[in-house]
Formats: structure tokens, C-alpha cells, sequence
């Protein structure tokens, strides 16, 4: 009980208020990039397409503070790939600020910043909204937007998103010394499993037997001691998928059915409950139990259509009356944190009850539209005047509320989205 007062306390302080002006919702922070030399994007494609996320050290200016020696990488996959290959300038970075002074920090006590390019999204604002309304309910990262230029040339507004990191942890959880696994393989760096392992489904928490090699390119260990890291990932996959019913010696199933809750409700595909099963993360809390932690909502709100079910994309209809039960009705073996979870009659009542809350406390009073609209609002004249933003500003106007094309796909108003979807689950039997 004291652990679980300890917990909550921490989890309140932590998702109340905004204390920190770097995520701000209401400031756009200046953040000012420099290198010592010219071509410094042709350098920073050379070490991304290296794939060792080695970085290049500049000075970094935020909001008129100066910080020397800061490492700079690109970062991202298809955000980074698909912009690239149409020669465009907006490019996501992520900035270390102790990559050359291991004491130096951001504003705040951030170590780094993820800056991300908007891609997918012509609305702006879907990670902003997907992180507001997920730390109701969890631990997850802060955001808000941010104005970049390089080498004293403005590149455009991005998505400042807080890093899922040691200190996100320690806040959360008072402590950041614990397992601790990134979910979300870089996918280059998947080889063939060693002799012994079974075939992988992504980052799914299937079990691919006993050796650590079996899931080295599929989880990216983060913490420092790699053989109880493994250990401990094995243990969670093994249990997980072979005595279901003592998951909760391992797993926290509360906080996981959140997350679950959250990606169904919101159409989060781009997740552990679409097509990739990945962008999680893993921490094992000071209680003992393996903890998932949400990231990476730029395609939230139905902006990626693929759900590991359905060959091919899903339909705007699809999406919006998309199942709470996604690979549990089917049994899907690949999706055990669903599956063999939610095949709990107790756990599955409780996920039911985290989908209802979400959805009244949000949608069915229309929060949510509210809270975007007011920030469109707040960032319309940095979006108009962003000279490499991916999408038209007809676009960003648009896409709040209707379907947009954005070339090879397109993307569903959010309003569209859930307007009906928040009506069809009013009148779902089971709530």
C-alpha cells in the first residue's frame, strides 16, 4: 500500500502543472543550432545512413541561453527517410546536451531533445493532443513546438517532444536505474535470429526462446546491465506467453491495459496494437513489474491505417469504428500483450472500464476538439510562416476536421475520426 501511495503521489506531481518552460504549452521556445561548418546536413545524412547515431557537435542557443558542445543526429525512420528522399529541407534532430560535457544540461534538466518534423500529420497537432490526454492516465512525455534555425537560417516549426529518458523516468518513478528497453527496432539492424531462436513478429513480446541474441534487433536495451536487461525481457516474453495467468508477478497489467486503452480508443496504430507492434517502452519499476510507457503519437488519431489484421490499408469508416478487441478477437498468437491479457475476464472488464473513462472524459464532452482548436489557434501564424513545412497550410487548416491527401496516402480529420467513433462506442453493448 505505502509503494502504491509513494507511486501515485509521484505520478500526480508529475502530470499536474507545467513547471518547465521548454514544454510549455503556451511559449514556443527559440532553439538556434549552429555548426562550424556549411554542407552540415550533407554530415549529418552521412552518419545517419552509417546507422551508429553517431552526432556532430555544435553550440545550441535556447531562447538566448547558450550550450557548447552539444551532439546533433537526425532521428526517426520513415519521418526521416520519406522527407529525404523529396529533397526536403525539414529534417527531424535530436540534440544531446551532455555529449561533450557529461554534466551539461537543457533548461529544465533535460539531457535531450527530440525534434520532430510533423510528418504525417497536416494538422499539427496530433502529438501535442495524443500526450495531453495520455498523461491523465500514465506516465508519458511533455510537449509542445518549437521554432529551429541552423546555422542562423530558420528551418521551420517542429514538435518538441520530451525524451523517454532517465529523467522522465526518475520523475515517474522516483528512480532510473531499473531494466529498461526502447521497443521500436531500427529496422536495418534486424539480422536472421541465431539457430534456437523462433521467428519474430516485431517488437510483440513473443517468445523467441531463452538466448538474448534471439531479440537483441528487436528491443534496444537502455540500461546499463545488459544480462539482467535480457533476463528480464525473457522472463516477461516467457511468461507472458506461456503462464498468462502469473503475469502479474512480472507485468504491471494495470498500466498496460491503459496503454491499450489509450491506442484503441484514439486509433493509435503506429503502435504495440497496429501493424509494427512497436513505439514502447519498457521499465521495470521499483515494484518489480515491467512497465510499458507510450511514445511516438505524430500518426495517432488514425493517421497510419494499418492494423496487422486487414491486407492493405483501412477505410475512413474503418477507422472510425474501429474494434476495442483488435487481434483478441482473433486470438493472434504475435500480440500476446493483448491476447493473453485481455483473456482475463476480470482484466478485460477493467480495460473496458480505461476505454470509457478516456472516451467520457475526452471526447464525449468534447475536450479534446477544444484543446486542439486552441492550440491551431496558438501556433496558425508559426505554421503559416514555416517556409519548409510538409504540408500545404490549407492542409493544416483542413485536416482538423476532414480527410486530407498528402500524396501516397491520406490522412482523417480528427474530428472526422472521432466524432463518430465516440458515438458508436456510446452504444457499445459492453459499456
Amino acid at each position: 500500500m505505502r509503494k502504491s501511495l509513494l507511486f501515485l503521489l509521484t505520478f500526480l506531481c508529475f502530470s499536474t502543472g507545467y513547471t518547465q518552460s521548454l514544454y510549455s504549452p503556451d511559449h514556443i521556445p527559440v532553439i538556434k543550432i549552429n555548426f562550424d561548418i556549411s554542407d552540415w546536413n550533407k554530415e549529418l545524412d552521412s552518419l545517419k545512413s552509417a546507422g551508429k547515431k553517431d552526432r556532430m557537435a555544435a553550440t545550441v542557443e535556447i531562447d538566448g541561453e547558450v550550450f557548447k558542445g552539444v551532439g546533433v543526429r537526425y532521428k526517426g525512420n520513415s519521418s526521416y527517410k520519406n522527407p529525404r528522399k523529396r529533397n526536403k529541407a525539414k529534417l527531424p534532430f535530436n540534440l544531446k546536451a551532455n555529449y561533450t560535457d557529461k554534466d551539461l544540461r537543457f533548461p529544465g534538466g533535460y539531457e535531450t531533445l527530440k525534434l520532430s518534423n510533423v510528418f504525417m500529420d497536416p494538422s499539427f497537432v496530433r502529438e501535442y493532443l495524443s500526450y495531453e490526454i495520455a498523461r491523465k492516465y500514465m506516465p508519458a512525455p511533455l510537449c509542445n513546438f518549437v521554432k529551429v534555425y541552423v546555422n542562423d537560417e530558420y528551418v521551420g516549426l517542429f514538435n518538441n517532444t520530451q525524451a523517454v529518458d532517465e529523467k522522465l523516468l526518475e520523475d515517474s518513478y522516483g528512480t532510473s536505474e531499473s531494466t529498461f528497453f526502447k521497443c521500436d527496432p531500427e529496422w536495418e539492424d534486424v539480422q536472421t535470429a541465431p539457430n534456437g531462436c523462433k521467428e519474430a513478429e516485431f517488437s510483440s513480446l513473443f517468445y523467441i526462446g531463452d538466448n538474448p541474441k534471439c531479440y537483441a534487433g528487436w528491443y534496444e536495451l537502455e540500461s546499463k546491465n545488459e544480462k539482467e536487461g535480457f533476463n528480464d525481457l525473457i522472463n516477461l516474453s516467457k511468461t507472458l506467453n506461456q503462464s498468462p495467468d502469473k503475469i502479474e508477478s512480472v507485468l504491471n497489467v494495470d498500466m498496460t491495459l491503459w496503454m491499450h486503452a489509450f491506442n484503441h480508443v484514439v486509433v493509435n496504430l503506429d503502435s504495440y496494437s497496429g501493424r509494427f507492434s512497436h513505439n514502447f517502452y519498457l521499465y521495470k519499476t521499483p515494484d518489480g513489474l515491467m512497465t510499458p510507457m507510450v511514445w511516438d503519437m505524430n500518426i495517432s488519431f488514425g493517421g497510419f491505417r494499418l492494423d496487422g489484421e486487414k491486407q492493405g490499408e483501412l477505410t475512413n469508416e474503418e477507422l472510425q469504428e474501429f474494434s476495442l478487441f483488435t487481434h483478441f478477437k482473433n486470438k493472434n498468437p504475435k500480440r500476446p500483450l493483448i491476447t493473453n491479457v485481455l483473456t482475463n475476464p476480470f482484466w478485460r472488464k477493467v480495460y473496458i472500464g480505461h476505454c470509457r473513462t478516456i472516451l467520457m472524459e475526452n471526447f464525449a464532452n468534447g475536450e479534446y476538439l477544444k484543446l486542439a482548436e486552441n492550440m491551431q489557434a496558438f501556433i496558425r501564424d508559426e505554421v503559416k510562416a514555416d517556409p519548409n513545412r510538409l504540408y500545404s497550410f490549407e492542409d493544416f487548416e483542413r485536416n482538423l476536421r476532414t480527410t486530407t491527401d498528402v500524396g501516397n496516402t491520406t490522412i482523417i480529420g480528427i474530428e472526422e475520426l472521432m466524432k463518430v467513433r465516440t458515438a458508436s462506442l456510446l452504444n457499445h453493448p459492453y459499456f
